[in-house]
């Protein structure tokens, strides 16, 4: 049978065909990624993915980048409302499925070789139990697989949505800074593409330091996040060192939070598109030690192993293992 996925995040939306005999693996018959600004919604993307195509699609699901409930979902950085009804009575797939995006990623972690994970710590290797998997992107992202003593089984969070916390002077400041904008401040304003922009706009203001030109002309060659994690990882721009740091520090915090709050001692996940930019800085220790620094809880969370995920396809392999399973 062949099968339709999707990940559908507020840049890009990226469509896969995939051939599936259920228990078999699966093989990979056509894939395209588009901008999803560029368009009114998702089904209209369908109609152009699919329509020259010629495959009989009997399944289809989507990782969407929102909270999905009763099969539909309101897209958190996208205007779309997506149905899973609805989009299958358009198309006339025999079933269809949604799926938050981070529980599609947790599905698709079993997919996923060794070359496709990077560990930045070891933790205990007989470690087993509930998995976290944490994702910085367009948005930050959640959701954990609970280990029922044979399998895991993935579920759904909205957490990077959760207050964020200060814990210094710098933080406070940032916090009443957004709190001006936005009234309620998420981790989510802060762990995430937008976030760098963010961040690095109250550090320039904070610091009371001009743009250089030269960055200005590289955030409009490569956009905000780019352009400052690049100049930082480049050593280029001490503001950007700042800002990049911060961010690594609230990611590890973070992700030690949600580590803890679901018991992940089967491990911790880092996804989406920006973590394997940074890796290098990642390594560095930063990460780390904000996500073991949780006083009395510290040698929980030093015991579980820390991965990033390395391959971009995790939440498409996992929304086409789930329509094939299903």
């Amino acid at each position: 049978m062949y099968l339709l996925a999707g990940d559908i995040g507020g840049t890009h939306t990226r469509l896969a065909i995939f051939a599936s005999d259920r228990e078999g693996p699966l093989e990979p018959r056509l894939e395209q990624t588009f901008p999803s600004q560029a368009h009114p919604s998702l089904e209209a993307i369908l109609e152009h993915f699919i329509q020259d195509q010629g495959l009989p699609i009997e399944r289809a699901c989507f990782g969407v980048a929102g909270p999905v409930v009763g099969q539909t979902c309101d897209a958190t950085n996208l205007p779309w409302k997506i149905s899973a009804a609805a989009i299958q009575r358009r198309f006339g797939f025999a079933h269809t499925w949604l799926l938050n995006d981070l529980e599609a990623n947790a599905w698709g972690i079993d997919a996923l070789t060794p070359e496709d994970l990077h560990t930045l710590h070891p933790g205990n290797p007989e470690a087993r139990g509930n998995v976290s998997i944490i994702s910085a992107g367009t948005g930050l992202g959640e959701a954990g697989l609970y280990w029922d003593g044979q399998v895991h089984r993935p579920f759904p969070s909205e957490g990077g949505h959760c207050d964020f916390g200060p814990s210094d002077k710098l933080e406070f400041a940032l916090y009443e800074y957004l709190a001006e904008r936005h009234g309620h401040v998420s981790w989510e304003r802060l762990v995430s593409g937008p976030g760098l922009e963010t961040m690095h706009r109250f550090l320039c203001r904070y610091r009371s330091t001009l743009v250089p030109a030269w960055l200005l002309r590289e955030i409009e060659r490569l956009g905000h996040a780019r352009a400052i994690s690049r100049a930082a990882m480049q050593g280029r721009d001490p503001i950007c060192e700042e800002t990049l740091d911060l961010f690594v520090r609230l990611f590890g915090r973070e992700a030690g939070n949600h580590a803890l709050k679901i018991m992940a001692r089967g491990g911790v996940y880092l996804g989406g598109g920006i973590a394997p930019q940074i890796l290098e800085r990642l390594r560095a220790g930063g990460f780390l030690e904000a996500f073991f620094a949780k006083g009395r809880m510290r040698h929980l969370l030093e015991a579980m192993p820390v991965r990033v995920i390395l391959n971009d396809r995790a939440a498409l392999l996992g929304a086409a293992r789930y329509a094939a399973r299903q």
